[in-house]
């Protein structure tokens, strides 16, 4: 191929021209003290802290690459080409400790990345000559260096590895298809062919243990969850569980293998990495077993709710039972005898009407005979990631349920459908079509699973028909095509192109034939992990090109995301990407080849190409054989005419050229959901996704973030005609003015007649700009409580009650505090701001409401279609997620699915607010007041009990402060050959406060992400977060590194870091014996009894002194001694009884820390912690979540 210059010089360096600049990427603790730190990386300057943290801590390579290189000449390859290894003999010169080192400038990345692609492509003669290839290079680096497009993750973990450093490694068992013979071939190296795939379909056979059948499977994809790439597989092949058995009998059934494919993917997914959902599991609508799969994740929440209602009722009840047994009667026998005992009779009778079984009662009684007096039962609670959840199925996937257009037509008819069988296709059973769908759209309602992928739609749009129909997808569902092949993306950032208000068409054009090459040569270059994956992506080579940042771009553009001119720049823009992609791959196709199995498909390949182009050209009819007429791009209301143009030129080049040449690929693009990726190019919004909030918080390099408006709004207030003062105004607004200058009521006059002094003023000053809240900042924990007592006489139990509010305390309203909230933090919406007028606040809806304030949001109309806009032009499909509130009906669900299908949109993913038991009501948000909502909820006359929800009263509690000096431990210990420091701090009755977790691991996220993560645990200990529901969650979880523990005299296993961490905490604080593996008998640790592993605490003699006691403990920490100081009764027996001290540190009954809740989900946050570094700040992200923090995403890609 021939390139042309764009960005870049003939006669200069690219990086001569562009701007870079040194920064720190670090982690800081709430005291200032550095516990990870990247000094002096480089990065280009417009880049933001958080894409540098993610290019630090994520992308670049951190051990291996050599301080010295040299070229290793390779005849026929251009010298700028020649790949580089160590220079031995340089290095030897060096100290051994600083011969190797990690990158350290995004330089480093951008040039291996594009090296490597040229190099192969050089290989592959994809260039017309030497000054091709160097533009072709120059101009990616470029793309790379200005985030203008960005490859999938995989292609940043690998590419370039080893062309740029030398770095290999033995053969991981993968295939590659050698470019030159076209033969299978078995990687002899780690890196030389880098795996750059994120998503793959495979296929399974109904057979057991046979290659390509049930357990072959589960191998398969345990390849690929290793390496960190999601797959996903139609089940359908698998006989139902009423369907016989060759040899007699009756087959196990689908869903009994997918819970084992589930255990597997959970046990697997943890190794290393701590994605979830990285599979999806499809069954056809007409499947014997179609109604458990439907209904699978529905019953397993249920089982949830029942683990967590029943562990709580159990510990509740027994414990009461425990209490009865001493409350009447000094007989041993009275007191355990119902019949004696009226309190113990009473117990046992409201026990019972909870359901708690016999057995457990019994038992109960009989560990009070021997002495026992408490129980410390197991409870569970409804974190997604919690012990909970991990036991039941089916949460290690998507589900996705195929129908066809013969069954949604039976749907509308009411029409009897047929069950078939897998192994004769006769019909196995009939059921009502309508109360199939019934059922699917229940559980989409009522747990946001199963999807829905619509088959006839799918293959009408497929390339390659005569080799089988396209069965299953990708886990986000954008890469639909055959089984065993495999797809790698790239996204372009769509911001990057608007220029002077109007979308730069050529320099877009530009990119997206760079970016087919870049894919294409990935293809060629790549490594695969079986050998029917590598044979099937040589022979049809499909690429995943996409874009980001659409809702970004519309809101700059002044166009709100549900307009029609709005989807007609979405569908003009998709166009011309697809267009263009698919006329460089003809280009291709005449120069090295089309793919291996064009020629039996082209008549069918041509006939999509043709209706791709009716599409472009605004054809509402005509098309050829599909099953809905497509929506076709909006010609007229297209606010930018040229890009119509170009786009319906791109189109007609497309179809000449592949009538002429064929395609080199099957199929050319996607939208994918641009997770990490999409931090690193700095996009304000995912893929084709809106934006979910207004107000960002942008985080600086020396830690801690601002408030900062999403840019796109001052952009597009220009745009809609609005000057700068009105634009300052809306803005304020939006993101507050961080001080009280000028603040109506509540200002520093009026404090100083409150008895403030300058000093308190200056506090309270220096504290609101980063405050969300301004009564975050008007407490005792910023004045200190000194003043507030002496100065203005506020009692101290007063300062300790959480819903105390100082400012109403001074005698200041609620609306006055309310509007001074507004002038000080902002609302983060613009709804009601100054001078907006209300025709424009459409522009800037988002997913979500904004704020707490904000009641405007996308509706579910707009999402479907807009999706419905882009799919006309794109060969696979769309990942996203289509957002419903909470008070949705299930009607809506099918309303929603319908209107999918006849838009012609390819799959469908619905996620109502509120399905997932893990999930705070966004109803929380309404108001913080307890007593209006208290009067809200009596002026109710009717409340309708939900079932399968789960709703907790959220009690805000204050911040308890640990002493400045205090106490604690400090543990040693080496987890499957990594060191771990443990630090806690104590209150001054023992009780946990605080922890600090210090790892000498290589990789600076993972350490990073446990300091983070520490500080995310201590801020919930301080606020009153009981230390067993850590434990609870924590304990047990599976990631590396895991293994035999070393220096911990309790501890000998731990399955991770959080495992090891809380089995210590818990005996530690907890008496939690049955967490440990051994007690040592020469320890302080273990004054007292051992406790019995049923987790009772036992009545007896102990055999110390009390002034022995009071000596260790004024030696030592409670903490350390686990918690087992035998307590001294004050009877004349001294018996000792080991109680375990639950006692609250001014916090009683159950509490949450509703605080990050909420101010995450005002914030247009998801609510839920990130499972990798804990903070809140998960967005939908496609059909996954993605953390704004670490860069964290829960998909594949």
């Amino acid at each position: 191929m021939k390139f042309e210059r764009r960005n870049t010089f003939e006669d200069k360096e690219i990086y001569e021209n562009m701007q870079f600049k040194r920064t720190d990427s670090e982690i800081r603790n709430p005291d200032g003290t550095i516990v990870f730190s990247a000094k002096d990386i480089e990065i280009p300057e417009g880049w933001s802290q958080v894409a540098a943290d993610v290019l630090a801590q994520k992308y670049f390579r951190k051990a291996g690459v050599p301080k010295i290189l040299k070229r290793v000449y390779e005849q026929g390859v251009p010298e700028f080409l020649q790949r580089s290894v160590e220079d031995k003999e340089a290095l030897e010169k060096l100290d051994p400790n600083k011969r190797y080192s990690s990158e350290t400038t995004a330089r480093q990345v951008f040039d291996r990345l594009a090296g490597a692609w040229a190099y192969w492509g050089w290989k592959g003669n994809y260039f017309d000559s030497e000054q091709d290839a160097k533009i072709y290079y120059d101009e990616m680096r470029f793309i790379l260096a200005n985030q203008m497009g960005a490859p999938n993750s995989p292609q940043w973990f690998n590419t370039g590895l080893h062309w740029a450093y030398g770095i290999d490694g033995p053969s991981q068992g993968h295939f590659y298809v050698d470019h030159k013979t076209h033969k299978l071939t078995m990687s002899k190296s780690a890196y030389e062919h880098p795996q750059p795939h994120a998503c793959f379909i495979q296929s399974i056979q109904d057979d057991l243990v046979n290659e390509g059948g049930i357990m072959d499977l589960w191998k398969r994809e345990a390849r690929l969850f290793k390496y960190g790439s999601g797959t996903g597989t139609n089940f359908s092949t698998l006989r139902g569980s009423a369907e016989g058995l060759t040899g007699g009998g009756k087959s196990s059934g689908l869903m009994s293998f997918l819970k084992i494919g589930d255990r597997s993917a959970g046990a697997i997914k943890s190794g290393g990495t701590t994605r979830r959902a990285a599979k999806m599991v499809i069954c056809d609508v007409d499947h014997p077993d179609i109604e458990e799969f439907i209904n699978w994740k529905v019953i397993e929440e249920q089982k949830v709710a029942a683990l967590v209602a029943g562990s709580k009722l159990h510990e509740k009840m027994l414990n009461k039972i425990f209490a009865a047994v001493d409350s009447e009667g000094s007989d041993k026998e009275d007191k355990t005898n119902p019949k004696s005992n009226k309190s113990l009779n009473k117990a046992i009778r409201e026990a019972r009407e909870c359901m708690i079984p016999d057995t457990y009662i019994n038992r109960i009684l009989e560990y009070a005979k021997q002495g026992y007096k408490e129980i410390t039962f197991p409870t569970y609670d409804t974190d997604w990631d919690s012990e909970a959840y991990l036991t039941v199925s089916g949460q290690n996937s998507n589900n996705s349920v195929r129908v066809t257009d013969r069954f949604l037509l039976a749907v509308k008819e009411n029409k009897d459908w047929e069950l078939l069988k897998r192994t004769d296709g006769e019909a196995l059973k009939k059921v009502k079509a309508r109360e199939l769908w019934d059922q699917i759209s229940h559980a989409a309602w009522s747990c946001a699973d199963p999807g829905i992928q619509y088959h006839d739609t799918i293959n009408a749009w497929h390339t390659c028909p005569e080799d089988g129909e396209i069965r299953a997808s990708n886990p986000c569902s954008e890469y639909m095509f055959l089984d065993d092949t495999a797809c790698n993306l790239a996204s372009i950032n769509l911001l990057k192109y608007l220029k002077d208000g109007k979308f730069d068409h050529n320099s877009f054009t530009h990119s997206v034939e760079l970016w087919t090459l870049s894919l294409e040569i990935s293809v060629m270059m790549a490594q695969f992990p079986s050998k029917e994956i590598a044979e099937g992506s040589f022979d049809y080579r499909t690429l995943g090109l996409g874009y980001a940042n659409l809702g970004g771009l519309l809101m700059n553009m002044g166009l709100s995301y549900d307009s029609n001119e709005g989807r007609a720049i979405c569908g003009a823009i998709t166009a011309l990407m697809t267009g263009v992609s698919y006329k460089t791959s003809a280009v291709l196709a005449g120069e090295v080849g089309s793919f291996k199995r064009f020629t039996k498909n082209k008549k069918h390949m041509l006939r999509v190409i043709k209706n791709h182009k009716k599409a472009a050209f605004g054809k509402k009819s005509g098309y050829d054989k599909v099953n809905v007429t497509p929506v076709p791009l909006d010609t007229d209301r297209c606010p930018d005419p040229s890009l119509v143009t170009v786009a319906q030129e791109a189109w007609t080049q497309a179809l000449q050229l592949g009538e002429k040449n064929g395609f080199r690929n099957a199929q050319v693009s996607v939208i994918a959901p641009t997770g990490t990726i999409g931090l690193i190019m700095d996009c304000d919004t995912t893929g084709i996704e809106p934006d979910f909030a207004l107000v960002k918080f942008k985080k600086l390099a020396g830690g801690g973030y601002f408030k900062i408006i999403n840019q796109s709004v001052p952009n597009a207030l220009r745009v809609l005609g609005y000057d700068q003062q009105k634009i300052d105004s809306i803005v304020s607004y939006a993101v507050g003015n961080g001080s009280l200058e000028n603040c109506p009521k509540i200002n520093s006059t009026s404090l100083l007649g409150h008895g403030f002094s300058s000093k308190e003023i200056e506090k309270i000053e220096k504290a609101l700009p980063t405050a969300f809240d301004i009564k975050f900042v008007f407490n005792q924990w910023t004045l200190g409580q000194e003043f507030c007592r002496d100065t203005l006489g506020v009692p101290t139990e007063k300062l300790n009650d959480p819903s105390f509010s100082l400012l109403s305390h001074l005698g200041f309203s609620k609306d006055d505090i309310s509007k001074a909230n507004d002038y000080v933090c902002g609302t983060m919406t613009l709804e009601g701001a100054p001078y907006l007028e209300e025709e424009h606040l459409s522009v800037f809806d988002c997913a979500n409401p904004c704020g707490k304030k904000g009641k405007r949001y996308l509706s579910v109309e707009s999402h479907i279609y807009m999706m419905a806009a882009a799919q006309s032009f794109i060969s696979g499909a769309i990942s996203k997620t289509i957002n419903m509130p909470g008070n949705s009906s299930i009607e809506d669900c099918k309303n929603a699915y319908e209107l999918s299908w006849s838009l012609g949109v390819k799959a469908n993913a619905l996620y109502r607010d509120g399905s997932k038991l893990s999930q705070p009501l966004s109803s929380a948000l309404i108001d913080d007041e307890n007593e209006e909502l208290e009067e809200s909820a009596s002026q109710e006359p009717n409340v309708q009990k939900v079932l399968e929800q789960i709703v907790y009263k959220e009690i805000v509690k204050g911040r308890s402060k640990l002493p400045e000096r205090r106490k604690g431990y400090t543990q040693k210990a080496i987890v499957g050959g990594h060191k771990v420091y443990l630090r806690t701090g104590e209150y001054g009755d023992g009780k946990l406060g605080e922890i600090f977790i210090d790892m000498h691991k290589e990789g600076a996220a993972f350490r990073a992400m446990m300091n983070n993560f520490a500080i995310a645990v201590s801020v919930g200990l301080q606020y009153g977060v009981p230390l067993d529901e850590f434990v609870e969650a924590f304990t047990f979880t599976r990631f590396e590194p895991a293994g035999l523990v070393q220096g911990n005299d309790t501890i000998r296993n731990a399955t991770s870091i959080l495992d090891y961490i809380f089995r210590e905490l818990a005996i530690s604080y907890l008496d939690r014996t049955d967490l440990a593996h051994s007690i040592p008998e020469d320890n302080l640790d273990t004054l007292g009894e051992k406790v019995e592993s049923t987790q009772v605490s036992k009545k007896g003699a102990f055999g110390k002194t009390e002034e022995s006691l009071e000596m260790i403990k004024e030696l030592s920490s409670s903490g350390y001694l686990r918690k087992r100081f035998p307590r001294v009764d004050d009877n004349s027996q001294k018996e000792i009884v080991i109680t375990d001290s639950t006692e609250d540190h001014d916090f009683k009954g159950s509490i949450q820390v509703s605080d990050q809740i909420t101010k995450a989900k005002m914030q247009g946050y998801e609510g839920d912690p990130c499972n990798e570094c804990g903070n809140f700040t998960l967005v939908r992200n496609g059909t996954c979540l993605k953390c704004n923090t670490c860069g964290g995403t829960s998909g594949c890609s």
